[in-house]
């Protein structure tokens, strides 16, 4: 998970509407918004996907945030979280346990062939690569959405 912060001088229901009509419609953004109290506003970015393979492929970031008025000063608090989905998560997980389970019953002769070791090596091998692929993209599809942030909220 990564964290964004930053201030603005709009109140916080003028920034999520900004959000909100920049990014509904547009390329598949779903935004969810809910107004706590006048001076608080979570927020929830995110892109849909729509087919299984859009999981290693298209930004599959969950965006949250908060909007609050900070006091001392006439400016406004922004804080923004970006994290995996969990399906990219349970991925990564899937492929490393199954291919440890294979070697694991290699090593207590739960089976003898060696066709399960290079079946379990190519699955753990796969999920760390898979997890490295999706971090790589994880971190560039961050870069994407705080470009794009700033360019509607002009920061």
């Amino acid at each position: 998970m990564k964290k964004w912060n930053f201030q603005l001088k709009s109140s916080p229901k003028e920034i999520s509407k900004k959000l909100e009509s920049s990014l509904e419609g547009a390329n598949n953004f779903v935004f969810k918004r809910n107004d706590d109290t006048a001076n608080l506003v979570k927020f929830e970015i995110r892109k849909r996907a729509l087919l299984a393979f859009e999981l290693l492929t298209q930004n599959i970031i969950i965006v949250n945030g908060k909007i609050h008025k900070a006091e001392p000063e006439h400016k406004t608090d922004v804080e923004i979280s970006f994290t995996h989905h969990p399906f990219s998560k349970l991925l990564i997980f899937v492929h490393i346990i199954l291919g440890l389970g294979f070697i694991a019953a290699i090593i207590l002769k739960a089976g003898s062939n060696s066709y399960m070791l290079l079946f379990g090596g190519a699955l753990l091998v796969l999920g760390i690569f898979l997890g490295l692929h999706l971090q790589k993209n994880f971190n560039r599809n961050v870069r994407d959405y705080k470009i794009l942030i700033s360019k509607i909220l002009e920061i």
